[in-house]
């Protein structure tokens, strides 16, 4: 069977995204994906190897746009200035794309070369802008880990609701990131 005129790999893989952020990637399947392109299920595999690597393409799609949104709130800032724009975004883009969010986190294969990679543009991101404090290599990745825990945990309970008290939500966040800042303050000041 020859491919539909007009449908190609980035048009699948677009719809995917498309799917997975408005509906999560759990509802992108290969009938889900066929149905909203209006083709039969096989059709898709002239283009695609199988769900895998669709669901792989979405997250790698996702784990970029979050790259960028990080890239971009850091640019020209350093130290408590950068940590705050980089928090704001990341928890922003959750905010703003949560199925693709959860495609990032849950689908990776950590071992896969393209995961690999863009996990370290942002690690290396994250890194730059932990260089501004007094902090051996060790404590800056230990740095990079615990910015990540707090902010995909409260980003994660968010968005399960399971914020129920009657608070701002985005106080909590800054109070949040502000004694992560001082806890990196507290650790420079203990050399």
């Amino acid at each position: 069977m020859s491919p539909r005129v007009g449908l190609d790999t980035e048009t699948v893989v677009n719809a995917a995204i498309e799917m997975a952020d408005a509906k999560g990637i759990e509802a992108v399947t290969i009938a889900t994906l066929a149905k909203k392109l209006q083709i039969r299920p096989p059709s898709l595999y002239n283009h695609i190897t199988g769900l895998e690597e669709l669901k792989k393409k979405v997250a790698l799609y996702s784990l970029e746009q979050l790259y960028k949104r990080l890239e971009t709130a850091a640019l020209h800032k350093k130290g408590d200035e950068a940590i705050r724009a980089i928090s704001y975004a990341y928890v922003t883009y959750v905010r703003s794309h949560p199925g693709l969010y959860a495609a990032s986190v849950q689908l990776p294969n950590l071992k896969d070369p393209d995961i690999q990679y863009i996990g370290d543009k942002i690690v290396k991101l994250v890194l730059k802008a932990l260089s501004d404090y007094s902090l051996t290599e060790e404590e800056a990745i230990h740095g990079v880990r615990g910015l990540r825990s707090i902010l995909h945990g409260f980003a994660s309970l968010e968005q399960s609701g399971n914020f129920g008290l009657p608070l701002d939500i985005d106080v909590s966040l800054k109070l949040l990131i502000e004694t992560f800042i001082r806890g990196i303050h507290s650790l420079e000041n203990q050399k």
